[in-house]
């Protein structure tokens, strides 16, 4: 039997939280976790590190902004698989998330097969 491909979802927002969740499940990927600040994120992904194929994380929280959780996480995970998701859909902002190491970057609002094609492009990686 396949083991089920895992996510943590990270958004401040309670519909995309819903929206990706969703999307995900369709993908045959478990949301084993959801954090709605970037503090959470990093607590979170500190106890579920090395069980995680996928991380969905919003660039714009309260606390910790998603980018500094991309670099927290790609220094002690550089394998990490993190989709980068955000209403700021400017080159120079997507460009700097692929640079730092985002396997891939999803536009609010955003459309559920162009979603599901990076998720399964960025977990079959």
């Amino acid at each position: 039997m396949e083991n089920k491909k895992k996510a943590l979802v990270v958004d401040d927002s309670k519909l995309t939280q819903k929206q990706l969740s969703q999307i995900l499940a369709d993908c045959g990927i478990e949301v084993v976790d959801i954090a709605s600040n970037g503090q959470e994120a990093l607590d979170k992904y500190a106890t579920l590190k090395g069980s995680l194929d996928l991380i969905t994380l919003d660039i714009t929280m309260p606390i910790v902004d998603g980018l500094t959780v991309l670099k927290k996480i790609l220094e002690t995970s550089p394998d990490a698989r993190i989709l980068m998701v955000s209403a700021i859909g400017k080159e120079a902002t997507i460009q700097s998330c692929m640079m730092q190491g985002a396997r891939n970057f999803i536009v609010k609002p955003f459309h559920a097969d162009k979603v599901k094609e990076i998720v399964r492009s960025v977990v079959a990686a």
